[in-house]
């Protein structure tokens, strides 16, 4: 059984097999693409399709036009109200206001107010407005965030600058005193000037000191001119009776 089993499955010698394996490898490549003519290329280049550029709707190359917002009856009033503060007022402080509560501006405008100091309250907006187109416009700068005004129809600085020192949250920006436009320093020399009645006192002695030389110095003259002559008339006098003795004795 085992030798016909064997015999069967084992090939016997000179016998070729029905099936072949043959191996199939990659196909030569014996074509390649040839390159355009470059005469071919420039009239590709020329006949080539642009399709033409989209049109844009009608509304939208025409310009928007901005609303030009007027000004309301309450802003006019508030920058005719400014206008005349500072016609009026001699003195003028612009003030930061950092975080005061209502209690220390209680307190402030009660202190200012003893001097004729008054506080105002105007919006940036409105400042910006007038300022811009007044004479007061380098004042533009300091009309940043929230700020106050101090007006005053005199120039009392040294009774503003002390009501400041106790109020840390307040900041003196600049002023504009007897229209000059000061600076914190400008202010803080300004503060440090005598008073005009102290000047005017100076003034006045000033004056009597000078025409009270002048007089002296004008008397003196005709006083010492008229001694020179009563010395003189004094000694022709010597001079007289002298020789009136001295004939005398001759004779």
């Amino acid at each position: 059984m085992a030798a016909t089993l064997c015999g069967r499955l084992l090939p016997k010698a000179g016998w070729v097999p029905l099936t072949q394996s043959v191996r199939h490898g990659s196909k030569a490549v014996t074509r390649h693409r040839r390159p355009m003519h470059i005469i071919k290329q420039k009239l590709m280049a020329v006949t080539e399709y642009i399709p033409p550029t989209p049109v844009a709707p009608p509304g939208a190359l025409t310009p928007r036009v901005r609303k030009i917002e007027e000004e309301s009856g309450l802003a006019i009033l508030l920058r005719k109200d400014l206008e005349t503060l500072f016609k009026e007022c001699k003195m003028i402080a612009v003030v930061q206001n950092n975080a005061s509560n209502a209690e220390d501006m209680q307190l402030l405008k009660h202190r200012l107010k003893k001097h004729n100091i008054n506080v105002k309250f105007f919006p940036n907006q409105v400042m910006r407005s007038f300022l811009k187109d007044s004479i007061y416009s380098n004042l533009l700068p300091l009309v940043i965030g929230q700020t106050i005004i101090f007006v005053s129809k005199e120039p009392k600085v040294k009774e503003m600058l002390q009501v400041l020192r106790g109020n840390p949250q307040m900041v003196l920006l600049g002023a504009c005193i007897e229209n000059t436009l000061l600076s914190y320093q400008g202010v803080l020399n300004y503060s440090k000037l005598p008073s005009m009645t102290t000047i005017h006192g100076e003034l006045v002695s000033g004056l009597t000191m000078m025409t009270s030389q002048t007089v002296s110095i004008l008397h003196r003259h005709p006083a010492h001119l008229s001694a020179l002559l009563q010395q003189y008339v004094k000694q022709q006098g010597t001079g007289d009776t002298t020789e009136a003795v001295l004939d005398k004795d001759a004779a």
